[in-house]
């Protein structure tokens, strides 16, 4: 099914009403100023549905239910898929200027688990496999918007779930029933959970058998009984609480922690309970996608960053052919996380589940350079747009529309270009450098640190080593290991 974008904002505004910010329950996600704009940027992916532009990467036949459905609804089986998720990332940082968290992590929590189902079923007789493909097939039917939501408070880092003081610092079972389980716990820093109908829970670290219970994957209504959603503060929070008329831009993003309080999950909706085995496999398909994909993203809001600096050049009068290096060397960082997203998804294989599973290595290379190449292309579209482009230089909105004063500020704002158009892309340019518009680039989808620990793990040292011996004429034995 595709909705409309109204379609799609009526099935967040009938939802049960479960987020809180500043201690305030948020009546209404779709009018609230904290929640509005998050709503907005995921109603921009129905609205390119509609686009004859788009349709090919925001929509695709589903072949569960032979129509055509939301693309973030459907497992990706070819390169070509994933290659086109690449392009859906970053074609919605061009339409929105940042992240759709309920559009992208669920997608790739999906993919996860249609391989990790198909294993467990293959090794235990579970039916977990079908029940996430009834599930699908009932999303892409209703064509919901999905949080993926892995990140658990954690507690202590040096001891394992089962070992933390409170249990209940990852999230975990507290009791089986032949309809379904008991779930307790929290997942934090999720993002664009107030722009999503439902939530894909999954684990967050590999587990021991002691660990079992904390063993849990499920998917669940965002407005289920016994949870409770707090919006985090972020840099953006003045814009917000500007109200109506300052709408630059008129998306945005959240960041959310889900508190679930002895949380009912029915039985169809449980792909792993205890199979502790598989929590790191399912963790390792899972951040192989995300850790390519982000390159994507990031990609696409840099090719923002450089479009809006070179409007601030010419708003200050200022050709861009003097920031030409500047500009190339945005352009470079770009297409370098963008091509190791698409070098991985090539890269791949196909799971005998029919999922294709990123190639690991070159997605976690990627993962470092998301963690590093968007801050120097944040840095780059600072140094062109000027002091006026930083937070803290620029008055709100609503003095600029002062009645007594505002004018005056235009007028000291006016240069090669009117004052309110140069202070649009001013605000532009903080959203986008300093802004709640900056994505996840140094911990989403796992730290840097993480990433390389993976790096280490799958780069063939050794057939490196082999290659210097053969071309040198020596032997491996004459370099012996001293220490590791």
């Amino acid at each position: 099914m595709i909705k409309t974008p109204e379609q799609y904002k009526e099935s967040i505004r009938k939802m049960r009403p479960n987020i809180y910010k500043f201690g305030e329950l948020i009546e209404d996600v779709t009018t609230h100023p904290a929640t509005k704009r998050c709503v907005e940027s995921h109603a921009r992916a129905f609205e390119a549905a509609q686009d004859p532009k788009y349709q090919d990467i925001v929509t695709r036949n589903s072949p569960l239910i032979g129509e055509k459905v939301m693309r973030w609804l459907t497992v990706m089986e070819t390169m070509e898929d994933v290659i086109y998720n690449s392009k859906f990332k970053r074609r919605m940082y061009h339409l929105t200027g940042q992240c759709t968290g309920a559009l992208c992590v669920g997608w790739n929590c999906l993919q996860a688990f249609w391989a990790t189902t198909y294993e467990m079923d293959q090794e235990y007789g579970t039916d977990y496999h079908r029940r996430l493909r009834k599930w699908l097939e009932y999303a892409q039917r209703n064509a919901i918007t999905v949080a993926g939501a892995l990140t658990d408070p954690k507690g202590d880092r040096t001891l394992p779930p089962s070992k933390q003081p409170d249990p209940d610092a990852y999230l975990h079972i507290v009791e089986e029933r032949d309809d379904g389980v008991v779930v307790r716990g929290a997942k934090v820093m999720i993002a664009g959970v107030a722009a999503a109908n439902e939530i894909f829970v999954m684990p967050t670290t590999g587990l021991g058998e002691e660990d079992k219970d904390y063993a849990i994957a499920f998917v669940i209504p965002r407005d289920a009984k016994g949870i409770t959603v707090v919006e985090a503060r972020h840099p953006d929070d003045a814009r917000e609480l500007e109200g109506d008329g300052y709408e630059l831009p008129a998306t945005g993003i959240t960041q959310a922690w889900i508190l679930f309080n002895d949380v009912f999950v029915p039985k169809d909706r449980v792909f792993m309970c205890g199979e502790f085995g598989y929590a790191a496999r399912a963790i390792s398909y899972f951040v192989a996608a995300y850790r390519a994909l982000i390159g994507a993203c990031v990609a696409g809001q840099g090719d923002v960053m450089i479009g809006t600096a070179i409007l601030m050049a010419r708003a200050n009068g200022i050709g861009e052919r003097r920031f030409r290096d500047k500009l190339i060397q945005m352009a470079i960082n770009n297409e370098t996380t963008f091509g190791l997203s698409i070098a991985s998804a090539t890269l791949g294989s196909k799971h005998p589940s029919g999922a294709w599973i990123h190639d690991p290595l070159r997605a976690n290379v990627n993962k470092i350079h998301v963690a590093t190449l968007p801050y120097q292309t944040k840095i780059l579209c600072e140094e062109i747009a000027g002091g006026i482009g930083e937070t803290g230089c620029m008055p709100s909105w609503k003095d600029f529309k002062n009645e007594q004063y505002g004018k005056l500020i235009e007028k000291y704002l006016t240069a090669a270009a009117p004052g309110e158009a140069r202070a649009r892309v001013a605000w532009l340019t903080q959203w986008l450098t300093c802004g709640a518009g900056i994505p996840g680039c140094m911990h989403g989808g796992g730290s840097p640190e993480t990433a390389k620990l993976v790096i280490r793990a799958t780069t063939k040292w050794e057939d490196y080593i082999n290659y210097a011996c053969k071309l040198a004429g020596v032997r491996k034995e004459d370099f012996p290991v001293k220490g590791k």
